[in-house]
């Protein structure tokens, strides 16, 4: 990024939908472009295809570069591969899908209401009722348990462990987003209020982050794990969770600072210490977290950056706005 021009904006190509875009993330070389109405395109090279996933609404999507799942206001869990197949894995009827995750051995997590549910490559589908209504669904990194986030705290499950009772990580309040650290060491939510809560799994230990201005609608764990990259603010807020008591004690980085706008997604490199920002006012820009050194990718014009996401070799970003604009740069 040293030798790159500050801005790139003429090498994006660029694509509009007629709704906003749900999620954006790429399936092998393949970049995916999901609307909010059920829609996605997908873009390879010059080569453009459309293909219906839901017959509402996408409620929620994550892609792990090889398979896109998503859940629908159709009831449907819908599992699209860099081919263009798309497949059922689960419908219920009359439900709202609202959440979903993957599994790194291909098992699938998704939510309706109060329930979660689990689908393995091989073996029986399980489900756990929980609390309240599922904030958010995260695999740990071997896959063997799910963390389901709901008002109270989070319960992490062993869905293929019958006998074994689910650990609690209680904390008050409406915990919505949930990850994981790519280490396996740390718990993190967004909460309905605009902060983050975290929990060191060995022990329960917790771990508070605030001042955020607004709620915390994107983060994410950097490759190395070093960094858990937020929006919420007019700056990419990053908390370091290197050591092994995370962020206690420690103050949080910030790059990538606007005059005029705030965060609404970060998107983390693969393999770099690199984001993809963007902002409500539409500015997408790649920011590089050691030195804080910008390009630009896409100019500001008032809709909200609504999804960004790499390509697994890192050689690729795509993004969409809330307006239907939407990008794909290759370097």
């Amino acid at each position: 990024m040293s030798s790159a021009p500050s801005s790139l904006t003429d090498k994006v190509r660029t694509f509009s939908f007629d709704g906003g875009i749900a999620a954006a993330c790429f399936l092998k070389s393949t970049a995916v472009l999901v609307g909010d109405t059920g829609a996605a395109m997908m873009v390879n090279g010059a080569e453009t295809k459309a293909v219906a996933l839901h017959g509402g609404a996408a409620l929620d999507v994550r892609g792990d570069g090889k398979r896109l799942v998503s859940g629908g206001d159709d009831g449907r869990v819908v599992e699209l591969t860099a081919n263009g197949e798309v497949q059922v894995l689960a419908e219920h009827k009359g439900r709202w899908i609202d959440r979903v995750a993957l599994g790194p051995d291909g098992a699938v997590a998704y939510s309706a209401g109060k329930t979660a549910h689990f689908r393995p490559v091989k073996g029986e589908a399980r489900s756990l009722e929980v609390a309240s209504t599922v904030g958010g669904l995260a695999f740990a990194p071997k896959g063997t348990r799910i963390a389901v986030a709901h008002y109270g705290g989070v319960t992490f499950w062993f869905p293929n462990a019958l006998d074994a009772k689910p650990d609690m990580f209680g904390w008050k309040g409406s915990h919505l987003g949930v990850a994981i650290s790519p280490d396996g060491r740390f718990l993190v939510t967004t909460m309905q209020e605009a902060a983050l809560h975290g929990w060191r799994i060995s022990d329960g230990g917790h771990m508070r982050m605030t001042g955020y201005p607004a709620r915390v609608k994107s983060f994410a764990f950097t490759a190395d794990g070093k960094w858990l990259a937020t929006s919420g603010s007019s700056e990419v807020i990053l908390w370091p969770f290197a050591s092994k008591e995370g962020p206690m004690g420690k103050q949080p980085s910030m790059v990538a600072p606007s005059s005029t706008a705030r965060v609404s997604v970060v998107a983390c490199h693969p393999k770099d210490p690199v984001l993809a920002v963007g902002y409500d006012d539409g500015m997408v820009l790649m920011a590089r977290i050691p030195d804080g050194a910008e390009i630009l990718l896409r100019a500001p014009d008032g809709a909200a950056v609504t999804a960004a996401g790499w390509r697994a070799d890192g050689g690729a970003v795509t993004f969409g706005t809330a307006s239907g604009s939407a990008g794909v740069l290759e370097f």
